[in-house]
């Protein structure tokens, strides 16, 4: 496990995740019957941004603004992104479900750091954050769509943390495995998760192979996908 979480992913399949694509992952997913693992929106806050973050979902929710609701003395409740940050474990990804919002920024560079200082892998959301340069300069890998000046409660309600939500059209449940890179975020269910990194491992394995064939100047039918005579030689170079 994780150190400091109860949450399902094993050091062996964080680092298996970690050298794969989400690009590979959503194709794998595709297979075994998921259409909706890509979160929309989820763009890292740092364009050319190489890295990649694997761990499991920490799920946050917001609702529209209330105005006896969304306060800024809010922000001192028991029930406040203040106490969910407060709650994340170390390696875990927070995924934040702001219904896709743009009016206002979910978190600021404090809160960030306070993240990246408790050994968050990222913060994933569909919304937007604050104060951008700070929270780039946490170091805080962050995927969201952009950067606002408003604070959170000017069109949003803080409702709890640790619950299935709904984030850039992707259903998550606490504890799925999140997966971040230069593309965006991925969410694998934890039923599947053992399937996905074997066959997302093997996947990246043959277009690794696929791309030198077509380096060599091989024709694209019969290669990619693969043929039967194209998977006959493929098998016959891992014996090799």
């Amino acid at each position: 496990m994780l150190k400091g979480t109860s949450m399902a992913l094993t050091q062996a399949q964080k680092t298996a995740l970690e050298a794969v694509t989400t690009a590979t992952l959503t194709t794998v997913l595709l297979k075994k019957g998921v259409r909706f693992c890509y979160i929309a929106g989820s763009n890292p806050i740092v364009q050319g941004d190489r890295r990649r973050i694997v761990g499991p979902a920490f799920t946050l929710r917001f609702t529209p603004t209330r105005e006896d609701l969304a306060t800024v003395d809010s922000w001192s409740s028991p029930r406040s992104t203040r106490a969910a940050i407060e709650d994340m474990p170390e390696g875990c990804v927070a995924v934040a479900d702001a219904m896709g919002s743009k009016a206002a920024g979910i978190f600021g560079d404090i809160l960030c750091a306070r993240m990246a200082k408790k050994g968050v892998a990222g913060l994933v959301t569909d919304g937007v954050v604050r104060d951008g340069a700070g929270v780039i300069g946490t170091g805080l890998p962050v995927y969201c769509q952009g950067y606002v000046a408003p604070a959170s409660v000017a069109a949003l309600n803080f409702v709890g943390w640790q619950e299935t939500i709904g984030c850039g059209g992707v259903t998550v449940v606490p504890g799925d495995i999140i997966v971040a890179d230069a593309d965006g975020a991925v969410v694998i269910p934890q039923a599947l998760l053992d399937a996905v990194v074997e066959a997302a491992v093997e996947q990246e394995r043959l277009e690794a192979w696929i791309m030198e064939e077509v380096g060599k100047g091989v024709a694209l039918p019969g290669l990619y996908p693969p043929n039967a005579e194209t998977k006959a030689r493929y098998e016959a170079t891992r014996k090799g």
